[in-house]
């Protein structure tokens, strides 16, 4: 594979930005090199190369979106590999009823896209990184609503935040894979934004179907993976203890 410049810590979320070029596409050579934190980061690292399925799942603040996004991009710009692009799927479900969100079908998704901008500026120290993979068709990213009749041959794709994916949208995507693609889901059960009783997160029911693949590689994080901040694993540690006393309610 490539090598490519400049280290980079996972931790590392806000470098000072160097900006391109605008005119310049973006290639495998301007991809900052991550090197993993912890130990379960570091088995990320191991087992991502040949893994077909998998599902990096903990707490947050543990890099798990970071890694995966960083590997599949990697992959996508050398062109020694045959991946063409990397998917993003996520469910549109937000933290809190907010109403119908205005404007068209690009407007309505752009708000659920900020984590993966934010992402892409910091692997490439470019601003536009995101818009230009978009535009360099590297990157798409869909929303769960937009899955069903597809099929996804070529593609690295990252089911982020998928304990606010029902079993039947985490069913959808993982049927949506076709050949030479990979797939990795990133989230967490104790994070899940869906509250409905008919509308319950299907991430613990898929983590058991799972467990029955031969093919699938499922990494735990814990608080230990922790490198957001001191604030954040404080904060997470504490938040554990409660659930341990009180039941989480």
């Amino acid at each position: 594979m490539a090598k490519h410049k400049n280290n980079l810590q996972l931790h590392d979320h806000q470098p000072q930005f160097t900006i391109h070029n605008n005119k310049l596409k973006i290639r495998l050579d301007d991809l900052n090199v991550v090197e993993p934190l912890t130990e379960n980061q570091r088995r990320v690292f191991e087992l991502y190369e040949n893994a077909k399925i998998m599902l990096l799942h903990g707490v947050a603040g543990t890099g798990k979106t970071f890694i995966a996004l960083y590997h599949a991009l990697e992959e996508v710009l050398d062109k020694q590999n045959t991946f063409e692009k990397v998917v993003i799927v996520r469910s549109a479900v937000p933290s809190r009823d907010i109403g119908h969100l205005p404007g068209d079908e690009k407007e309505k998704t752009e708000v659920y896209t900020e984590p993966y901008v934010d992402i892409c500026r910091t692997l490439f120290n470019r601003q536009d990184a995101y818009q230009r993979l978009i535009e360099q068709g590297h990157i798409q990213f869909l929303i769960t609503s937009f899955v069903r009749g597809i099929t996804l041959d070529d593609s690295i794709i990252i089911v982020d935040e998928c304990q606010n994916m029902t079993d039947m949208e985490l069913n959808s995507i993982i049927t949506r894979v076709g050949d030479r693609s990979k797939i990795i889901f990133c989230g967490d059960f104790r994070q899940t934004d869906l509250y409905k009783k008919t509308d319950l997160s299907g991430l613990k029911k898929f983590m058991v179907i799972a467990d029955m693949m031969p093919s699938f590689k499922t990494i735990e994080f814990g608080v230990e993976d922790i490198v957001r901040s001191p604030l954040v694993k404080e904060y997470i540690l504490a938040r554990l203890e409660y659930e341990s006393r009180y039941g989480g309610n």
